[in-house]
């Protein structure tokens, strides 16, 4: 159901008597802060916002990236892939798969002056 929907129907309980007045502020306000953030879980926006860095970076920026998410330091990451890399290469493994499919953070933009 779209917020606009959404909001007809509440709209509609509200003049119905069934929501107080009360009742229906807390509803659209509901429905509005949950648009406003795209209705994603916090897991959700956490892997939506996941790129590889481009300053703390080694090889691939991939736990640099990690770290940035997370809140963890990027060497725990480095270490954690490390280790799973002595279990039969899966380190190596996760780490390439998410160097392909993790998108490199966008390039900072700078203002350049014109000069005539």
């Amino acid at each position: 159901m779209s917020e606009s929907e959404e909001l007809a129907r509440l709209g509609e309980l509200h003049r119905s008597g069934v929501l107080s007045d009360e009742e229906f502020n807390r509803a659209k306000a509901r429905v509005l802060n949950g648009a406003a953030d795209g209705g994603a879980s916090p897991v959700g926006r956490a892997v939506s916002s996941l790129h590889r860095s481009r300053s703390d970076r080694w090889l691939g920026g991939v736990c640099g990236g990690l770290g940035r998410v997370t809140g963890a330091p990027s060497w725990v990451w480095r270490l954690l892939f490390a280790g799973l890399f002595l279990c039969a290469g899966t380190g190596g493994i996760f780490y390439l798969l998410m160097w392909i499919f993790v998108p490199l953070e966008p390039a900072p933009v700078t203002l350049q002056t014109r000069t005539a």
